[in-house]
């Protein structure tokens, strides 16, 4: 391999990490995009059909039809909500990622404000649609 040759290939791949970290916080942003649309039947599109997904005392799953079902449930808990994502920092590692962001949320629920802070830690892999999670 010429110097030339490896040095594209070098910028290729620089070029395919930095696309990979930027789908996946895409597809970290969609998912609050749907939440604050109120567009809970796309969201569990989003992740895989094995996907398992823990959000505490809210609930956990596991599976795309059980996913489906919890978030059904959503819009009769909540009134109103928007959520806000910050520092989203993401790993790729091949065909398999992680991604941790930190999440503000506005909420109303049976008349009561909220205001609520969290912290998503997410495993995503490389399906071949693209990035799904796999949490």
């Amino acid at each position: 391999m010429t110097d030339i040759e490896r040095r594209l290939a070098k910028l290729e791949a620089s070029v395919q990490h930095l696309t990979d970290i930027e789908d996946i916080r895409a597809l970290r942003l969609r998912y609050h995009e749907c939440v604050n649309a109120n567009r809970a039947a796309d969201i569990p599109d989003l992740f895989t059909e094995d996907a398992e997904l823990d959000f505490g005392y809210l609930g956990r799953t596991r599976g795309r039809q059980k996913i489906t079902k919890f978030f059904a449930a959503l819009p009769v808990l909540l009134d109103f909500v928007k959520q806000f994502i910050h520092n989203h920092v993401v790993e790729v590692d091949g065909d398999r990622a992680t991604g941790v962001s930190y999440l503000e949320a506005k909420s109303v629920s049976r008349g009561k404000a909220y205001l609520v802070a969290g912290r998503y830690d997410d495993v995503c892999v490389r399906t071949p649609a693209g990035w799904n999670p796999n949490c």
